[in-house]
């Protein structure tokens, strides 16, 4: 069971071709899972509904595209308490220079995946709007050099195995 919902055979079979092909149709996604059109769709909107499914997105070329440089920025804030952590994680929200964020335990409070157009541009983002946010101690960055691997799709054979075991 997955948050009180028991998902069947079927409910594996289409998050797993929808995680590889999200552009596919709804027939041929019947058809690769064994089932009519109509229940089909049934299903993968019961699944939308309770949050298996967050969405449908293009990955974009950010290279292609002008976005030339991709850095990550940890950030250790003054406080953290929940009030704070969620200070901080609402500004972000707004900030289109930040691609990705993440709240960690450890030494760091939030590691933030950038992407801007040049380097110019994230020393700016840098100096003059993240360290300026409220309760910002500390800010590390690191520039990526080489994008070695994005796979934006979950090990699904595990997840399987660990609900047949529960």
């Amino acid at each position: 069971m997955l948050h009180g919902f028991r998902l069947d055979e079927i409910d594996w079979q289409i998050l797993s071709e929808l995680q590889a092909n999200g552009r596919i149709t709804n027939v041929e996604l019947a058809r690769r899972v064994g089932i009519s059109a109509p229940p089909c769709l049934r299903r993968v909107r019961n699944l939308e509904k309770k949050g298996f499914i967050d969405g449908f997105h293009a990955t974009l070329n950010q290279k292609l595209l002008g976005f030339d440089v991709t850095a990550f920025a940890m950030v250790g804030l003054t406080s953290q308490a929940e009030s704070d952590l969620q200070a901080f994680s609402d500004e972000v929200h707004k900030l289109p220079q930040v691609i990705e964020c993440f709240m960690l335990s450890g030494e760091i409070d939030f590691i933030l995946k950038c992407a801007t157009t040049d380097l110019g541009h994230f020393q700016d983002f840098i100096i003059n709007v993240l360290t300026a946010l409220p309760n910002v101690d500390s800010v590390k960055t690191s520039l990526a050099i080489k994008h070695c691997k994005s796979n934006p799709g979950l090990d699904l054979p595990a997840a399987i195995k660990a609900s047949n075991e529960h």
